[in-house]
């Protein structure tokens, strides 16, 4: 996710930042770079799982999936934005990093429906965001307000309020994904809050050990619920009425899911890797594996692929989709990749800006404004 990471951050006292807090990006911590290609993978296998025919199995591992996926994500968004204190320079790097994939991939995702698609009265709007999109929208927000959930007093309390409070207020519009982005807020929080002493637990020994137990356990409950619960709770994106249920079923399951997601996601953390492997150099290149792969994935969906490739919904079918998806996406995470949608991703706009005011340079730990969009 992040171009560059920094290690440890306390409230935004910004002038108690350590030289190793400022490590250059050769420094970069292996163990989040493994968990954001990992988890990339994930939610790239995820969206191909959404478009073959479900079987009771398959659905079961798709919300397990689901469950967990994107609330680690956000986690370690949020972890990675503790330095965020609306400094002017990582205001700038908000904007290239975030605001401008986010324009140029809304209207490309846009332009891509239209055409590909066959819909041409399909609408271009930056304030409805299609598909994947919705992240970065999800991201801008949650990282402007980082300043804020900093300084209260028990930031996780008030986020899980707002979050439960989302779930049951079908009034929210569709701006921003909005319901989305209230319900996952606890998650971003959550990463907001967190110490490096509190990663090092999850990779103790004890924790990998407790791990599979874990997934066995949730893919147990997982099928169970397959068939008797509605799935539309793990995508965070309705209320409780809109998913036909009773208001103050809303916060019941925002309670229950978060709880679920956080065991989980110590569980997935646990089974990472903590040194250097053969993919750890892609964790860096992630933001191109999240935006690319929606191209892939519609695509052979519009072409009508899976249609006529019949084989493609049967287990053996399920395995090679699934593989050939996460290859697709380790290819879209190389440095080269990287470098060629660096216009985009990573735009240089200091043409834009006013010079930066000598007081705003003092050292800080990485400022990180890109950090969640490379997971």
């Amino acid at each position: 996710m992040p171009q560059e990471q920094n290690a440890v951050l306390g409230p935004p006292d910004l002038h108690t930042v350590t030289r190793r807090q400022a490590a250059p990006a050769e420094e970069r911590d292996a163990f989040l770079d493994n968990a954001k290609y990992l988890l990339i993978v994930l939610v790239a296998v995820a969206h191909a799982w959404e478009v073959v025919e479900a079987t009771r199995a398959t659905k079961a591992l798709y919300v397990l999936v689901y469950a967990f996926h994107m609330p680690a994500f956000i986690i370690l968004s949020g972890y990675l934005s503790r330095s965020f204190a609306g400094r002017p320079r990582q205001l700038r790097r908000l904007v290239s990093g975030i605001v401008v994939p986010y324009v140029v991939f809304e209207t490309a995702y846009s332009l891509f429906k239209r055409y590909a698609d066959d819909t041409p009265d399909h609408p271009i709007s930056l304030l409805d965001p299609w598909f994947l999109t919705w992240f970065l929208g999800a991201l801008f927000i949650w990282r402007v307000t980082t300043p804020l959930w900093q300084w209260l007093r028990h930031p996780l309390p008030l986020a899980l309020a707002v979050a439960a409070l989302a779930s049951a207020s079908p009034a929210i519009g569709e701006d921003l994904n909005l319901q989305r982005v209230l319900q996952f807020l606890p998650y971003f929080v959550l990463g907001l809050c967190l110490k490096p002493e509190h990663l090092a637990l999850v990779r103790h020994r004890r924790a990998r050990l407790l791990a599979a137990p874990v997934f066995a356990v949730a893919g147990g409950f997982a099928y169970w619920a397959a068939t008797r619960v509605e799935t539309g709770w793990v995508f965070r994106n309705s209320s409780a009425q809109e998913l036909g249920a009773a208001w103050w079923v809303g916060p019941l399951m925002t309670t229950a899911l978060f709880g679920g997601a956080l065991l989980l996601t110590v569980a997935f953390l646990a089974l990472v890797p903590k040194h250097r492997t053969w993919f750890t150099a892609l964790g860096a290149g992630t933001i191109c594996g999240y935006l690319l792969h929606g191209f892939l994935i519609k695509g052979a969906e519009y072409a009508g692929l899976f249609e006529r490739v019949g084989w493609l919904h049967d287990p053996l079918g399920k395995v090679v989709l699934s593989a050939a998806v996460a290859i697709a996406v380790t290819l879209m995470c190389t440095p080269l990749v990287r470098r060629v949608l660096k216009p985009v991703t990573e735009p240089d706009l200091s043409w834009a800006f006013h010079k930066e005011p000598a007081r705003d340079r003092t050292p800080t730990a990485v400022s990180l404004a890109r950090a969640g969009t490379r997971s």
